[in-house]
């Protein structure tokens, strides 16, 4: 729209630098949001191992351990990237902050994505040592259908609504 200065005002009498700039400051701080629920997760995951049951898991429920602790570890790595992306490029321009928000918008669904999958794989793993395998199955299933909606089906169906 405007030039690289980006001294053209849009239709809310924004340039194109301060558009850029509002909303990476708005990517970053729906993170802050996001990365503490990861953290404490991975955290509670990292203390499973050493705790007096775990011995008692059976395979499928180490299997569903390792799978939901390394979709913790994805999200993460996905969610603290934006971070880095942005320090590593900082004062590269406009042109280059544009292009860093298109991909980093990418790892940030990407981490809410598997956030999603970690928190169904943990209510899976702690409802079937507590209750078996098909609540737990039930449960969990209850849990990704919940938040995939409110995380990606609404916000979707809402956009495609509005276009």
């Amino acid at each position: 729209m405007g030039d690289e200065g980006g001294h053209e005002r849009d239709q809310r009498g924004e340039s194109r630098k301060e558009r850029v700039d509002r909303e990476l400051i708005e990517l970053l701080n729906e993170l802050r949001v996001a990365l503490p629920g990861v953290q404490v997760l991975f955290a509670f995951l990292f203390t499973v191992p050493f705790s007096s049951g775990f011995e008692r898991m059976t395979d499928m429920q180490r299997g569903w351990y390792f799978v939901t602790l390394v979709a913790t570890v994805a999200a993460s790595a996905l969610l603290m990237a934006p971070t880095s992306y942005h320090r590593l490029t900082f004062r590269e321009g406009t042109s280059e902050k544009e292009r860093m928000l298109r991909t980093v918008n990418g790892f940030a669904i990407a981490g809410i994505a598997m956030l999603d999958l970690a928190i169904g794989g943990a209510v899976f793993v702690a409802g079937d040592m507590l209750y078996g395998a098909w609540p737990a199955a039930g449960v969990a299933a209850a849990v990704g259908v919940v938040t995939g909606w409110l995380w990606f089906g609404l916000p979707l169906t809402r956009r495609g609504r509005d276009r």
